[in-house]
């Protein structure tokens, strides 16, 4: 297998290396699935974490992302990236298997300081491996197909996701009930199977074709600081950090929310999980396209605001209420955050990969997921640190209807624990959108033009589904409510200016 860098590829070699990171991508998805996310958290809570050891979980993959400064110097050394990429990324893969087999050679079994320890360094080479990775595929994608190629690897990979997310977590809920004792080393065998994904996705990075980067000769910290004196560059990073911040500060606490505060069983938080995931597979097709048709920032402008708002509901969801109300709550909000989510986050690493300097790739897309990471690691430490001290203090609004024979009690807001960090990180994320306006991306399309292709296509596609009488009457009273709203604001707006006599018809 020859494994140098060509000089320039052909349609059929990169068509065959497009399908091959798709197929890396569908086997490290598999892994993802196995060791990380709910499953990673469910096993801390097991084997007895603190919030704050909760909070160090989930600021690991984004703490040890300083380590790409790594990946700058080895391109810089070698120019050969597909070597770095599967060299590190099979190295990531040792301690997740070590991981799963820890009970089997080791009596103590797996503590909390160890399961950390070997996470640690399975970030430390996938960082490295993950920012070779990126400047290698830059170069691999044609920059006219990022958003549709991504979108369908994505989808691809995410449907994969629900369906083995499912499944495990089911067989989870089935051992803790019937064979408790034995819930802790069925998480070592999700690690063990996780890390065998892993490994066949080093055998498809292998095989994928490279073409030849043109060679790096400056020094590693003129590297560093070359994106930050890329004034439009730097304006990503401050919104893309401040965007990161406040996502953080709540979003990796919602399945602990839901498993100690709400105390909803695992299949539960799962099922909720995947079907926001569903949703995010059925739009990220539309999104691809239209980040290629009117930019990422538009969509970003579109998406981002919809996630917030699922944010800030989450807050309200253990307020005293049904619990069917509760689950249809929750229900709403995953469904939502779903389909926004896809479209922020997939615009976000497009719009980086369309902004960073061809040559320089590596650099740009280092030191942007350096601050990115830094910003995320912050804030769940923070959450972290912080949730002790809220769950001992509440905030209540309450309201009384009070008649001559009774006095009921109606509550409007109830915070306490995790809500508060779901209300300031849904207003920080507002504010950090008011950073989004700096970016200028080539391309650019107002966002008003892209919302009205977007209703234009849910429109049409109601009409198919549901036929043109039904899907009329679903959408059309939205439109004349739009109308009339304007309307009346237009009335309201003339009506504060009075009229003055013209002088000349006196």
């Amino acid at each position: 297998m020859n494994l140098r860098p060509s000089k320039s590829l052909t349609k059929d070699q990169t068509e065959s290396g497009l399908k091959l990171v798709i197929a890396d991508g569908m086997s490290a998805e598999a892994m993802v699935v196995f060791t990380s996310g709910t499953f990673l958290t469910a096993m801390a809570i097991s084997l007895g974490a603190t919030n704050f050891q909760l909070g160090l979980f989930a600021a690991l993959p984004t703490f040890t992302t300083i380590f790409q400064l790594a990946a700058i110097w080895l391109v810089q050394r070698f120019n050969n990236r597909r070597v770095i990429t599967a060299l590190f990324n099979l190295l990531a893969r040792l301690p997740v298997i070590a991981i799963g087999l820890i009970p089997f050679l080791f009596t103590t079994g797996t503590s909390i300081e160890v399961l950390f320890l070997l996470l640690f360094f399975q970030h430390i080479f996938g960082d490295i491996a993950g920012a070779s990775w990126n400047a290698w595929v830059k170069d691999l994608v044609p920059e006219k197909q990022l958003g549709a190629f991504f979108s369908r690897r994505i989808r691809m990979a995410q449907t994969l996701n629900v369906t083995l997310s499912l499944a495990t977590a089911f067989c989870i809920d089935y051992i803790k009930a019937h064979y408790p004792a034995d819930e802790v080393i069925t998480y070592n065998i999700l690690f063990l199977i996780g890390g065998g994904f892993g490994l066949l996705s080093v055998g498809f990075l292998l095989r994928t074709p490279e073409p030849r980067a043109t060679p790096i000769n400056d020094r590693l910290l003129t590297l560093f600081i070359m994106p930050l004196r890329n004034k439009n560059f730097k304006n990503l990073l401050i919104f893309n950090s401040f965007w990161a911040f406040a996502l953080n500060l709540a979003t990796p606490f919602f399945s602990v929310y839901m498993l100690k505060t709400i105390g909803l069983p695992l299949s539960y938080v799962i099922s909720l999980g995947i079907l926001s995931q569903l949703s995010g597979i059925l739009s990220y097709k539309l999104w691809g396209l239209y980040t290629d048709r009117f930019s990422n920032k538009t969509i970003i402008s579109i998406s981002a605001p919809l996630y917030i708002v699922c944010i800030l509901l989450f807050a309200f969801t253990a307020m005293p209420s049904s619990e069917l109300f509760r689950l249809g709550l929750l229900v709403i909000i995953y469904l939502v955050s779903g389909w926004s989510a896809a479209g922020t986050n997939l615009a976000l690493s497009n719009i980086g990969l369309k902004l960073a300097s061809k040559n320089e790739a590596i650099a740009y897309l280092s030191v942007k997921n350096m601050f990115v990471a830094f910003f995320s690691t912050i804030a769940p430490l923070i959450g972290g640190l912080l949730a002790d001290f809220f769950a001992t203090h509440q905030f209540n609004w309450n309201m009384q209807f009070i008649s001559t024979n009774s006095v009921t009690n109606f509550t409007l807001v109830n915070l306490q624990g995790w809500n508060y960090f779901f209300i300031f990180g849904g207003l920080l994320a507002m504010l950090s959108l008011r950073f989004l306006g700096r970016v200028t991306e080539p391309g650019e399309t107002a966002k008003a033009r892209a919302v009205i292709h977007l209703r234009a296509n849910l429109r049409k596609k109601l009409r198919k589904q549901l036929g043109r009488e039904v899907a009329d009457r679903v959408y059309l009273p939205a439109i004349i409510a739009r109308r009339r709203s304007k309307k009346l604001l237009k009335q309201k707006r003339y009506s504060a200016f009075p009229v003055l006599p013209d002088k000349n018809l006196s």
